[in-house]
């Protein structure tokens, strides 16, 4: 590497890229590709995530499915003609002769079929008399099978129309609907919704790109990852699908985020790349120092946000196991693109993307001020300190806290108790509406009337005296007589509305159905549930099943694993955050505060959705209840994201400090040269997720406004506001640690990267600096070419501030601004002088730290195969690579695993001896 070019597996990786920018293209283009083709398979294999088959309500769906021939049941509405009408009658009939034709049909009910009881005609039939159903029970198909039915049956019964209007019944209309053609159009209206947030937000994206850095090609880089990004993650779905279901909240959640984390990377590079060419860098000297410091905070949040979404593998639910792992690929896969194809792009644009303007330095006075604290003389005057003459110019204000962020941080300062009780009331205030947030596995409400087969689900119960399903289901290994007489302990219930017939669902297997008033997964059916499985049918093994019970397995499997995601997640934070800041209490306040904003996010979608607070003018659906698989999932993906905004100000922040500045002094420049960057890619996360608002969906509509509402909280009121405060009041503790733990981190911490300085044309002789204090020699130089202008002190790792006095720091620091006040001429003494420091420094130290580093990498990786190796023994082959792909690349499954293999072994074993 030559002279001058930053240091380090990152900075390298980017100057390969910048050098190899072709070939890096052609491989993300084959990935590119290879997205788009899986784009089709994943849509096509999406599930409706009812659960894992622990639970007894979905062990109810298996026993049905195994036991019984029949698959959906596919139902039209005739709508619009008279029902005694002859006509219709015979019309009606022939319309059955030929849907028992299409392949894959089982049976056909109308109610005109003869030897149909009058109550069954009367459940078929319309109260106004003006309509009528076609039920068509389908075979057990597999999905493609199933999917030709539907269409062929919907053309069917859409055509049926034109032969009514030939009969004289010119009003009507014929709807479909039924639970396998609401899932197919649930499927479809999912993936139309998220093309339309993607083309609508993108170019929005570009337009706000643009005026952030005031040309075209700097904007395009983000978008152009985060296209990339896109259609890759459709690969990583694709691949998941393999092991395990995924849900359309799976595609929607990792669509977001690969767009909201690409462009957040992107605009992080671009805007260091850009300060600094405008420190008069070349284009490879200003990437690989951009990817030396930008591109480490990129690691370090891609970490960071793949470590909050390993809780969700502690979840024994399949669909959110299978969202987290995808959140992980996601988020490693946003940093792969970030760190190679935009260090190729920028490769290609090199001068084209605009150097960012240097902040302006403050005008210098007249007359010169004086002050007692400072140490050094003008660079004019002689070398020798004239601090016995007791007059020295005091420092000038340094540009890096003259902007806009560094005035809200120094205001936040001057009372910072104040400003964090204030910011903090706020927050939980608007948390208050959490306390009446409530959980709906299946909420009408959050299903768009635009679709047709929810449209006749609302006709079902509007118009015709047959539900869509019972709140409840018992299935019992017995025969139908038998679950009746069970059945009727039941009727006289206060809270039972109607107890069905049972049914012979196959050989030994038998099904009833029971309603209840009020919520049908409300308090009072969740509790009959409990009821009937306390005094079950006897004769043979029986299940209790339907939403309320499926709804409260849910529940209660997230609650029982819920302490372990907690655990799990809080642990990666606070042990990846420690490995970059070397504190203890950073890690534990940007958690509190993270839970803050999350209590903040959850109670204005709970006003929003549940309230409708501004749903109409929003136009949102409201809803009785959230889906517990949408909480978890914007808790989880919200989490994330805050600490990547976290990880961007405490990088910058930390910068300064391991320069030797005061945690106030750094807080303001840490948030000057990161406030902009945070607020714009939150601003460009906003108009991403508010995008997905637009959609159909409910549960996208949920995870937009909730991913967007927990962007703009964490980017402006937390970070720009409640952090300097909190900061600014624990001042020099912000950075405590144990003592054990500061030495480990001193050996194996990931510390601050530092960047070397470009090599001038004439270099002048080093002089010798007179003991104790070294003293930089002021003199004139030869300038061949020009020089970047720094207006930043020099950055020094841990390892010289620890080896160098600190007296000697803010000498050097102090020296160089007053120098870049006075005069353009640039000295090396300071740069020389940290050169000799690091030479002083004890040879063994790199070695050490290599090793230490070497053997924790073995403690890291050596148990990996536990977390994996037990779900094989399990017979879960596919969850266990799933595990290990996820999870066990962040090193965290083999410390979960020893709690969770004992009990999983013994509930497994004790399985099979029942069986």
């Amino acid at each position: 590497m030559s002279e001058g070019l930053a240091e380090g597996l990152i900075a390298r990786t980017g100057h390969w890229c910048f050098r190899h920018r072709w070939q890096v293209l052609l491989i993300w283009a084959a990935a590119v590709a290879v997205g788009v083709l899986s784009a089709g398979p994943v849509f096509g294999s999406l599930s409706s995530g009812s659960g894992p088959s622990s639970m007894e309500s979905i062990q109810a769906g298996a026993v049905l499915d195994k036991g019984s021939d029949r698959g959906g049941v596919v139902i039209g509405v005739i709508d619009g003609v008279d029902t005694a009408a002859p006509e219709v009658r015979e019309d009606v009939r022939s319309l059955a002769g030929t849907l028992k034709r299409v392949d894959g049909v089982a049976a056909v009910v109308t109610p005109y079929d003869t030897g149909l009881a009058a109550a069954d005609t009367a459940m078929l039939t319309a109260e106004d008399k003006r309509g009528l159903l076609v039920q068509v029970t389908l075979s057990k198909l597999d999905d493609d099978a199933e999917a030709t039915a539907i269409d062929a049956l919907g053309d069917t019964l859409h055509g049926f129309a034109a032969t009514l209007a030939d009969s004289g019944q010119g009003d009507a209309r014929v709807t479909v609907g039924g639970e396998p053609v609401m899932e197919k159009q649930f499927t479809e209206q999912a993936s139309t919704d998220l093309s339309g947030a993607e083309t609508l937000s993108l170019p929005i994206t570009l337009v706000v790109l643009v005026f952030i850095f005031g040309g075209v090609i700097a904007a395009g880089l983000p978008v152009l990852g985060a296209v990339v990004s896109i259609a890759f993650s459709m690969a990583i779905l694709l691949l998941i699908t393999q092991f395990t279901s995924i849900t359309s909240d799976a595609v929607t959640v990792v669509t977001l985020l690969g767009m909201g984390l690409s462009i957040d990377y992107g605009l992080l590079l671009v805007a260091r790349y850009r300060e600094e060419l405008g420190a008069g860098y070349a284009p490879e000297e200003a990437l690989g120092r951009a990817w030396a410091t930008a591109g480490r905070t990129i690691a370090f949040s891609a970490l960071t946000v793949a470590a909050a979404l390993t809780g969700l593998l502690m979840f024994d639910i399949p669909e959110l196991a299978a969202l987290g792992a995808a959140g992980v690929a996601i988020a490693l896969a946003a940093m792969l693109v970030a760190l190679t194809l935009t260090a190729a792009l920028v490769g290609f644009a090199r001068h084209r993307i605009k150097p960012a303007r240097p902040p302006k330095s403050p005008k210098p006075s007249k007359s010169p001020t004086f002050s007692q604290s400072s140490q050094f003389p003008k660079p004019s005057q002689s070398s020798q300190p004239s601090q016995r003459h007791g007059a020295v110019p005091a420092a000038p204000v340094d540009p890096a806290e003259t902007g806009f962020f560094a005035g809200l941080a120094r205001r936040v300062q001057r009372r910072p108790l104040t400003t964090m009780l204030v910011t903090g009331v706020a927050l939980v205030a608007a948390s208050l509406p959490v306390l009446s947030m409530s959980m709906h596995l299946s909420d009408p409400g959050a299903r768009p009337r635009s679709l047709e087969s929810v449209r006749v689900t609302d006709q079902l119960a509007d118009r015709f005296d047959l539900p869509t399903v019972p709140t409840l289901t018992v299935v019992a290994r017995t025969d139908a007589a038998a679950l009746d007489d069970w059945a009727r302990r039941w009727t006289d219930r206060p809270e039972v509305t109607r107890v069905y017939p049972a049914q012979e669902s196959g050989p030994g297997l038998a099904t009833i159905g029971i309603d209840t008033t009020g919520d049908p997964e409300g308090a009072t059916a969740r509790d009959l549930v409990h009821e009937i499985r306390a005094d079950r049918p006897g004769g043979g093994e029986s299940w209790v099943t339907g939403d309320s019970a499926v709804l409260d397995d849910i529940l209660q499997q997230i609650v029982d694993r819920l302490p372990l995601a907690i655990a799990v997640t809080l642990f990666a934070m606070v042990l990846l955050l420690f490995a970059m800041t070397g504190s203890v209490v950073v890690p534990l306040t940007a958690v509190a505060m993270n839970t803050l904003s999350l209590g903040a996010t959850f109670g204005l979608m709970s006003l929003v959705f549940q309230h409708g607070f501004l749903s109409g003018p929003l136009d949102l659906l409201t809803v009785d209840g959230f889906s517990p698989f949408t909480v978890v999932c914007v808790f989880a993906f919200a989490f994330g994201l805050s600490m990547d905004y976290e990880v961007f100000l405490l990088g910058r922040i930390k910068e300064y400090v391991a320069e030797g500045l005061e945690t106030d002094v750094a807080v303001r420049r840490g948030l000057q040269h990161s406030g902009r960057i945070i607020t714009s890619a939150g601003l460009l996360m906003v108009i991403v997720f508010a995008c997905f608002v637009t959609g159909s969906m409910g549960a996208i509509q949920q995870l937009g406004l909730g991913l967007a509402t927990a962007v703009a909280i964490d980017a402006t009121l937390v970070r720009c506001v409640l952090v300097p405060a909190v900061m600014t009041l624990l001042g020099p503790a912000n950075w405590w640690a144990p003592a054990p733990l500061k030495r480990l981190h001193r050996h194996i911490g990931l510390h601050e990267t530092v960047l070397p300085a470009t090599a001038p044309a004439a270099v002048p002789a080093a002089v010798p600096a007179p003991a104790p204090v070294r003293q930089p020699e002021w003199q004139p130089e030869p300038v061949r070419r020009p020089e970047p202008v720094r207006t930043e002190p020099p950055r020094r790792s841990t390892t010289q501030l620890l080896t160098k006095p600190q007296v000697e720091t803010e000498t050097a620091v102090r020296t160089e601004t007053a120098v870049q006040a006075e005069t353009p001429v640039r000295t090396e003494t300071a740069e020389q002088a940290d050169t000799a420091v690091q030479t002083e420094a004890p040879a063994e130290t790199p070695v050490r730290r290599k090793r230490a580093s070497v053997a924790i990498a073995y403690l890291w990786w050596f148990p990996l195969g536990l977390f994996g190796a037990h779900h094989f023994y399990l017979g879960r082959t596919g969850r266990g690579v799933l595990y290990l792909c996820t999870a066990g690349l962040l090193g965290l499954g083999w410390l979960v695993d020893p709690f969770t293999l004992p009990g999983q072994v013994r509930k497994t074993n004790l399985d099979r001896r029942k069986a």
